[in-house]
């Protein structure tokens, strides 16, 4: 998708990078999935639904989409009325029943320590152990340092800055006026936004000590009066009243199904009457078999997060389901899209 560069954007593409990042992970699900849970010769004599997978391999539900979503992508698996089959592919390279079965092959690295936790989310749906250090006291304490709080604001506006001019092109924002950034981070979405907008204001709503971040980003790019940070956790306060537009960005990835649905009943109950609420995320399409991209980013959520890439029929049907209406779809770069809603009058 082209777009306008409102920010002094490189002419190169860092599409590669992104995909290098976001793709750590899914190979080891695969090695995970041939090696400890003989994934290809179960499906190959069983084809089964989804709960039929889940109960006989043990493996819940969270981790089990995300493997099935990245194995569709891949085109190692298809599914045919609610039941799930082996390619041909896979037929050929992954059986046992095959003279050309590679799955030793895969397996010589399944005692590699990313395999070993792999197997435990899967097992368990916890994410990995190690994942969880960036949630300790340690960090939040880090969080205190100048130094550190700089440098971790400048690597998450790094990203920032790049996909939110993507959110310029995908929604006509003239007609708003103040900007709810829900667990916004360091606020580079809404920052951007604003830059081009001078017609929005912006708050952050952001647990403490994240909401100091956002002392940079109004620095940076010189907002002064225009943005500001509310400290507040979403899953413990109501959303603050008294604005027409929710920007969500990046942000339900991180969280399991119910929470996902906890913040966007969040969002409508708090949103003004004819409010608009933005979803910006990496989506999985409608038939969760890609884009091969977000499906490999999905693994890296899941397994680092309590989340997931979420397709874009979940996300509507919750929206839904809520009370939001003109719910609309629409892609802007580096596979990233939003999905908006109005809440009625």
């Amino acid at each position: 998708m082209n777009f306008k560069k409102h920010i002094n954007t490189p002419k190169t593409s860092p599409e590669l990078i992104f995909e290098l990042r976001e793709s750590a992970f899914a190979n080891d699900l695969f090695i995970t999935a041939v090696s400890h849970f003989d994934f290809f010769n179960f499906l190959g004599k069983h084809p089964s639904n989804f709960n039929e997978i889940s109960k006989s391999l043990d493996i819940k539900k969270r981790p089990l989409d995300v493997m099935l979503t990245l194995f569709k992508a891949y085109v190692f698996i298809e599914e045919k009325e609610g039941k799930y089959y082996l390619s041909e592919i896979s037929h050929d390279y992954l059986t046992d029943k095959s003279a050309f079965n590679l799955s030793s092959y895969v397996s010589s690295l399944k005692d590699s320590p990313v395999c070993q936790e792999m197997k435990k989310v899967l097992l368990t749906g916890e994410p990995a152990n190690w994942a969880a250090g960036k949630k300790t006291r340690q960090w939040a304490a880090s969080m205190e340092q100048k130094d550190f709080a700089k440098s971790f604001t400048e690597g998450m506006n790094s990203r920032g800055e790049y996909l939110a001019n993507g959110l310029l092109e995908a929604v006509d924002l003239k007609t708003y006026s103040k900007i709810l950034d829900v667990g916004g981070g360091s606020g580079i979405y809404s920052a951007v936004l604003l830059k081009s907008n001078t017609n929005l204001e912006a708050s952050v709503y952001e647990k403490p000590p994240i909401d100091k971040l956002v002392l940079y980003t109004i620095h940076k790019f010189k907002l002064g009066e225009r943005m500001n940070a509310i400290p507040g956790d979403m899953f413990r306060n109501d959303l603050p009243r008294g604005y027409d537009l929710h920007l969500i960005s990046h942000v339900l990835h991180d969280w399991d199904i119910d929470k996902v649905e906890y913040i966007l009943k969040n969002s409508f109950n708090n949103l003004d009457p004819g409010g608009i609420v933005i979803i910006h995320d990496a989506h999985i399409n409608e038939s969760k078999n890609g884009p091969v991209s977000v499906a490999e980013y999905s693994v890296l959520l899941m397994f680092l997060s309590e989340g997931k890439c979420y397709s874009t029929t979940e996300i509507k049907d919750i929206l839904k389901q809520i009370g939001f209406v003109n719910i609309k779809y629409r892609s802007t770069i580096l596979n990233r899209s939003i999905i908006t809603g109005i809440k009625p009058k």
